[in-house]
């Protein structure tokens, strides 16, 4: 780096003398850890496709020099622009670079080009967002997310506290880790000391300036995952002729990994990407629609789904011209909303990522805790776009939320979650502000539910439920029992409705493949010992250009077969193991004392176990969320997470341990937040902090 920083790095490069161009992903994690089998699956796919591949771990990360810096500050996109204009006068690399991540990395990518780099030309970022505030895990519609300000805050801090690895970086692996652990602060007094859409927020969000990104950006979303209304924006408000965007049926990860399905050949898929945009060879992918997305049929309610029928559809333009807003006027008597403070139970994890317990149950319990209005499906319709609510309320207290869930009720009475979004009622001027509502008064709001693909089945009905809680996502406010009153006269809801026109619908995705070989381009392959195991194809010739034809317009591919790592997850070669279960506790347990009103939801993220990985590494990981509340106090809310990491080398007598706990609580009028860190080397305390903090309630 510029200030003599050095980041650490792994390179997969193309067997051929001559330059060639560059794809990095960056972002903070230890690539030769955590990331090291999903790296070993991608990057060697695209040297072997005539790319310099690399992935690099950012300052304070990983086995990376320097201190972590804040989340969303100005220092590691800088970094991500060194590394970039690094690669770019590497002698190996023709000067072009591309950047690709999901998550973390999918943000990060998006805020280095908004810096506009000279090399970067191309960017794919997935279950990326646009908006740090509004469409992350922080808030929602104003309101504290409670479940994943508070998880993803306890993660940050715990994997920010790992230690380098000295096979790597040497005997200076704990002056390093000591640095961090010294400068380590819990971000979770960060975020929840911005409780509107201020400067803080609004300088880590490209949408404040979409303009600024020069280089050509594929969007990739999931309509299970939460960022996917970042597709919409993106494709909105490029210019058409450096964007394009595709959203399926999946959630978090990458759309080759994991369900639902059906999975795409998201390989292939950004190999034309990047032949496009980093090789100048016309692959057709700008002649293909602006926008691809997969509309899902009508499904049983289910926590999990292996592959969601549906079909795949192309716009030119977004909005498209084949959507028409269609609004449904609310029938019935005005009705109190004041729903019990455990509503939401039922709503799954915020950001799934393919586990059997991450999608929403069946809604029957939900929809009982709230008002409920409903449509007669008579004929097939098709919803693209962002559903959109406009709601005359009455509240006598000064402070509340609005929760809306949009379901598809089967026959059967089954209800599937479709979609929903929510409103902080002091947010209703505006995400910027916080507004007190007048006690008594009556107004409308009017707010968007979150984007969706999906076709409701004639003889089923669409459902509109109506809450005043939804606990743990929202954090309720300290009013929030009183509910509020809901006029249905003058309230409506507005669905995004597209037309079914057969000439505008394309195969489904287990159709699409018959044109496609998943096997790699013909080349000699090799093993690298430096790349610990990690088979790595090699392209004997210059001028690799992608063998695959264009997609049919509209459609995605299947995966492409991926070699191992070889990674074994089972116990540590001592038999370590953070703790002792006679059987693997549930992913989502929901506990209810009658007597006292109390629910818990008990939840492993299923981010634990043990993985070995070949160069010797064992990496041991344990996590448990708690979130309480008593169904009638809404200052009851609680959450702890408690996470326990080991990484060990037995080779090299190597061991160390970072356990971490963190703890939200409030009254009415601050939050109360506990941190707590113990690292240790050898069964030694090297590092023992705690944090106890209030935090002002301003809006949340």
């Amino acid at each position: 780096m510029p200030d003599g920083t050095l980041l650490y790095a792994r390179v997969w490069r193309p067997l051929t003398p001559e330059p060639v161009p560059a794809i990095l992903e960056f972002l903070p994690d230890r690539l030769t850890g955590r990331t090291a089998a999903r790296d070993g699956r991608r990057h060697p796919w695209y040297a072997a496709h005539g790319y310099a591949s690399v992935r690099v771990d950012a300052r304070g990360h990983g086995d990376s020099e320097g201190v972590p810096g804040e989340p969303y500050g100005a220092a590691e996109p800088a970094d991500g622009v060194a590394v970039i204009d690094w690669l770019a006068a590497q002698p190996w690399c023709d000067g072009r670079v591309g950047m690709i991540g999901s998550s973390g990395g999918g943000f990060g990518s998006l805020r280095i080009a908004a810096l506009a780099p000279g090399p970067l030309q191309a960017v794919v970022t997935v279950c990326g967002t646009d908006d740090r505030y509004d469409n992350d895990v922080h808030y929602l519609g104003g309101s504290v997310l409670a479940v994943d300000t508070h998880a993803w805050a306890a993660a940050t801090l715990a994997l920010t506290c790992r230690p380098p690895d000295p096979l790597h970086v040497g005997d200076a692996w704990r002056d390093m880790w000591l640095g961090r652990l010294e400068a380590v602060e819990p971000p979770l007094h960060t975020w929840l000391a911005h409780q509107t859409r201020d400067t803080y927020w609004r300088r880590g969000s490209v949408r404040e300036d979409y303009g600024a990104i020069d280089a050509a950006v594929l969007a990739v979303g999931g309509w299970h995952d939460p960022y996917r209304d970042t597709v919409l924006r993106l494709v909105e408000h490029l210019p058409a002729d450096r964007v394009r965007g595709i959203i399926g049926p999946w959630s978090h990860p990458y759309p080759d990994h994991g369900p639902p399905g059906p999975a795409s050949g998201f390989l292939r898929e950004t190999l034309r990407w990047w032949d496009q945009h980093l090789k100048g060879i016309d692959t057709g992918v700008m002649r293909e629609p602006l926008l691809r997305a997969h509309v899902s049929d009508s499904h049983p309610p289910a926590t999990a789904h292996g592959t969601l029928p549906g079909r795949w559809v192309g716009e030119p333009a977004w909005p498209s011209p084949h959507v028409t807003t269609v609004s449904y006027g609310l029938q019935g008597p005005a009705v109190l909303v004041r729903s019990p403070q455990h509503t939401g139970v039922d709503a799954g994890r915020f950001v799934p990522l393919g586990n059997d317990a991450d999608l929403p149950p069946d809604q029957r319990e939900e929809d009982a805790r709230s008002a409920c209005f409903e449509f007669a499906v008579g004929e097939e319709t098709w919803v693209l776009g962002r559903p959109r609510v406009r709601l005359r309320v009455t509240s006598e207290v000064s402070r509340g939320q609005v929760v809306a869930r949009l379901c598809d009720v089967a026959p059967d009475g089954s209800s599937t979650l479709v979609t929903r979004g929510a409103l902080n009622l002091s947010a209703r001027l505006g995400r910027d502000r916080a507004v007190p509502w007048e006690p008594g008064a009556t107004q409308e709001v009017a707010f968007e539910l979150n984007g969706v693909g999906h076709a409701f089945r004639p003889g089923h009905r669409i459902r509109l439920a109506v809450s005043s809680a939804y606990w743990p996502w929202i954090w309720p406010q300290p009013e929030s029992r009183a509910g509020f009153t809901l006029d249905p006269a003058g309230s409506f809801l507005e669905l995004p409705v597209r037309g079914r026109e057969a000439d505008l619908a394309f195969p489904d995705l287990a159709a699409s493949d018959s044109s496609f070989s998943d096997s790699p381009l013909s080349a000699p392959s090799f093993s690298d010992p430096s790349l610990s195991g990690i088979p790595v194809s090699g392209v004997a010739v210059s001028g690799v250009a992608s063998a695959n034809p264009a997609l049919p317009d509209g459609a995605a591919e299947k995966p492409e077969p991926a070699v191992p790592l070889g990674v074994d997850r089972g116990v540590a070669a001592d038999g370590w193991s953070p703790v002792t279960l006679d059987e693997p506790r549930p992913e989502r347990l929901v506990v209810r004392d009658v007597a006292k009103g109390e629910w818990r939801l008990e939840i492993d993220p299923r981010y634990g176990g043990t993985r070995v990985y070949p160069d010797g590494l064992e990496c041991t990981e344990d996590v448990r969320e708690t979130y309480t509340i008593d169904e009638q106090d809404p200052l009851s809310a609680r959450t702890r997470s408690d996470w326990s990491i080991r990484l060990h080398r037995p080779d090299l007598a190597w061991d160390t341990t970072v356990r971490t706990r963190s703890e939200i609580s409030c009254d009415g009028s601050d939050f109360h937040t506990s941190n707590e860190v113990i690292c240790a080397e050898g069964g030694e305390v090297v590092f023992h902090r705690t944090w106890e903090k209030r935090i002002p309630r301003t809006a949340g």
